[in-house]
């Protein structure tokens, strides 16, 4: 029998937030936008190619960047977008793959 080998508090509420990001449709068709390596795209562009306004995007967002799944760049007065690493993609991908299989 294996031991039990539970995660700590604090990395189980870290992970729980990572999660929430993946628990809106809307943040994950975000998410799915900025999957493909070297994805980076402004506000305006997310808002138009997704169907939705400019508030609405912006607000999803700022939840994604606070749970550090997307980075933000600044050019002028616009900043670009991009999933924050190659785990967050990977991680969208392989969730992708499961509920396809199912």
């Amino acid at each position: 029998m294996s031991s039990l080998n539970p995660l700590d508090v604090e990395s189980a509420t870290t992970l729980a937030e990572f999660f929430t990001a993946m628990s809106d449709p809307t943040r994950v068709r975000i998410i799915s936008a900025l999957a493909c390596p070297g994805a980076e795209f402004s506000v305006q562009t997310l808002a138009e190619g997704l169907g939705m306004t400019h508030s609405a995007v912006s607000h999803q967002l700022r939840l994604l960047r606070r749970l550090r799944v997307v980075r933000a760049r600044r050019e002028g007065r616009q900043r670009f977008y991009a999933l924050d690493d190659e785990h967050v993609a990977q991680l969208y991908h392989q969730g992708l793959d499961h509920v396809r299989h199912s």
